[in-house]
């Protein structure tokens, strides 16, 4: 059974939660350990707040983002004040099609 997890905000969970996720809404201090805590739950997909992802260690966030299992992804909130990181701008600066 696919386990999808939202850590984030109390609005932005309360949409999550209606489409049948499992939320959590930690403090910013409670973040990491509860993102280990989903990882060791057995979630399948973790959507994990910009505001929340900032909080994790910088090697341990790459990893999650590039791992298999589970899939981890960092998504804005809906007031907007986190946005998320523009891969497809990263990439295009890394080959160096945009100044």
């Amino acid at each position: 059974m696919t386990q999808v997890y939202y850590i984030g905000d109390e609005a932005t969970a309360a949409g999550y939660r209606l489409a049948g996720a499992e939320t959590r809404v930690p403090s910013v201090a409670e973040a990491p350990e509860t993102f280990h805590r989903a990882v060791s739950d057995g979630a399948t997909l973790i959507l994990l707040s910009a505001e929340f992802a900032g909080t994790l260690d910088p090697e341990e966030l790459t990893a999650a983002l590039l791992g298999e299992q589970p899939l981890v992804a960092i998504v804005s909130d809906v007031y907007g004040r986190h946005p998320t990181p523009d891969i497809a701008r990263e990439v295009r600066l890394a080959l160096g099609i945009e100044p």
